[in-house]
């Protein structure tokens, strides 16, 4: 029997970088939540291993072992027939390849092992508002993050995270309070984050100058409480008051921008 699971995008609302280990790893502070967009797979059990991948960005994703899908499920020890509907950009620092192998992970067991596929594919796996410490194995749930909507601008150009940690100038830097608040509404948490930072922003704007256009596209929109990039980008987000200001604000910009990624989504809400 077919079954289908969904793998969100993961938005890092907050990314501090708080040092660096002897090994190279570095620790990060980050509060991430997931959005009610995102790639979707398909899981057909049969003798062998085959993986077909279709969607707006199919086209150089791996269909063979290389596809971190086709590990998670080696990893569960499954084997059968997966297509993947690729909605997600690649390079885009929104998860991307670690939602699709935490999906997979999750509907076909093997979770125990997912930090093995990657950093970020624990905390995908969670799919709640989660504070994210360490190199990613620091895991504790966010209570107190309201859903709330949001604009995503992907300005089409992928971006290698080992560059932007490159030419990140400062690698010890505060990290958030130790102890999150709880919101009560979005204006809240909106003004909060506002004091909040994504560390790798600067060094991605100076690479990818179209990440400053983005930020300054969702900056211009009506109700646009913050902008900032997500994850080691290029992917940046807007939050806003209201659907209709994000609806309206997507809108506005894809015409502007008809060769960006934009979508309108929920924050914190996964369908």
């Amino acid at each position: 029997m077919t079954f289908e699971v969904f793998a969100p995008a993961k938005i890092n609302l907050t990314l501090h970088v708080t040092g660096q280990r002897a090994d190279g790893y570095h620790l990060l502070d980050s509060l991430v939540v997931f959005a009610n967009v995102g790639d979707r797979l398909w899981f057909e059990p049969g003798p062998e291993m085959s993986l077909k991948v279709s969607g707006l960005f199919a086209q150089g994703v791996p269909t063979d072992q290389r596809n971190l899908v086709w590990q998670a499920a080696e990893l569960a020890g499954w084997t059968g027939r997966i297509t993947l509907e690729k909605n997600l950009p690649h390079g885009a620092g929104i998860g991307g390849g670690s939602a699709d192998a935490a999906a997979a992970l999750t509907a076909l067991g093997g979770g125990a092992k997912a930090a093995t596929l990657g950093a970020d594919v624990p905390v995908c796996m969670r799919l709640a508002p989660t504070r994210m410490r360490g190199i990613g194995d620091q895991l504790d749930a966010a209570d107190g993050i309201p859903p709330c909507w949001a604009v995503l601008v992907w300005p089409g150009v992928g971006v290698a995270t080992p560059d932007i940690f490159k030419h990140l100038k400062n690698k010890t830097n505060s990290q958030m309070p130790e102890v999150l608040p709880t919101f009560q509404d979005h204006t809240g948490m909106t003004e909060w984050l506002g004091g909040m930072r994504n560390d790798l922003q600067a060094s991605c704007e100076a690479l990818v100058p179209e990440v400053s256009q983005a930020l300054k596209a969702l900056a211009g929109c009506e109700g646009a409480g913050l902008a900032r990039m997500s994850g080691s980008g290029s992917t940046c987000f807007g939050l806003f008051k209201t659907l209709s200001q994000a609806d309206a604000a997507a809108q506005k910009i894809a015409r502007a921008h008809p060769e960006w990624w934009v979508k309108s989504c929920v924050l914190g809400q996964v369908n």
